[in-house]
């Protein structure tokens, strides 16, 4: 079964995205506080046992249903990343807090069509909370319609980051532009943050050093609840962006975002590399 991503995503694929954070839930939740063994991968950030029986489960269960589908996935080598439909998956994404018993981490699973994210799933194991989006569909969270709220201005947000040590570099001004602008700063917020966007408990998520499997799953969330996620350029996320990417929950603050992103002062940041 294919899609156009011009079109309504069909309910069959959410209902299996769903079935694979069923799948990925129950095997994280009898791993978590474990004392996990923990090994550093290449780009010195840690993985455990449990992100790749995770991602393997993941991947055998879309190769099951969808065998010519393509996977791109955190800790396994891509497969038929051309194909028109790519599963985008992210088996514990902020592993870091999954290995400290930290709950705020979760699975982040996204279908693309064509390149673009129609569906996504952002599931916090622990917490045992679930936000669903996909085009053509309002935003779930546990069953539940989640809507973002009204922000207008950057001076009434809450922003929510990732870690410092992602927004140093050439992406530190132009991230201290938009926090000196927002009411207040919580960093290091987690998977969880791209759901307090969606349900409207705070209005603007930055990252930098991040790849499309940390993501693409929060796009169809967040636009399906009333937002928008963009590059630091404003272009839609796709699976070529780079790894920046600005989410808001009043669309009518994206402009003021974007343009704080790239003021003057912020001479000489370039946009990443596409991947």
């Amino acid at each position: 079964m294919t899609v156009s991503s011009a079109t309504t995503t069909p309910t069959e694929f959410i209902r299996f995205a769903e079935e694979l954070a069923d799948a990925s839930r129950a095997l994280i939740r009898s791993r978590f506080r474990r004392n996990a063994d923990v090994e550093m991968k290449p780009d010195n950030t840690p993985v455990t046992p449990t992100d790749l029986e995770v991602e393997t489960l993941i991947r055998g269960m879309i190769a099951d249903r969808y065998p010519a589908h393509g996977i791109i996935g955190e800790e396994h080598p891509a497969s038929a990343a051309s194909a028109e439909c790519v599963w985008v998956i992210d088996p514990i994404d902020g592993t870091r807090s999954f290995i400290a018993g930290r709950p705020v981490f979760g699975t982040l699973i996204a279908l693309t069509v064509d390149t673009v994210p129609v569906l996504g799933v952002v599931d916090i194991p622990i917490t045992q909370e679930r936000w669903v989006g996909a085009k053509g569909h309002a935003t779930l969270l546990n069953g539940k319609i989640a809507g973002t709220r009204k922000c207008p201005s950057a001076a009434g947000a809450i922003l929510l980051a990732t870690s410092p040590e992602y927004l140093d570099g050439d992406a530190a001004q132009p991230f201290r532009n938009v926090a000196e602008a927002s009411r207040f700063t919580i960093y290091d917020a987690g998977t969880q943050a791209y759901g307090l966007v969606a349900s409207g408990h705070a209005d603007i998520m930055i990252a930098a050093r991040y790849g499309i499997v940390d993501y693409l799953a929060a796009v169809p969330v967040i636009e399906g609840a009333g937002g928008v996620m963009r590059d630091w350029n404003g272009a839609p996320l796709t699976l070529h962006s780079g790894d920046r990417f600005v989410a808001v929950g009043d669309a009518a603050l994206l402009p003021e975002t974007l343009q704080l992103l790239g003021r003057a002062e912020t001479k000489g940041w370039a946009h990443a590399e596409r991947v």
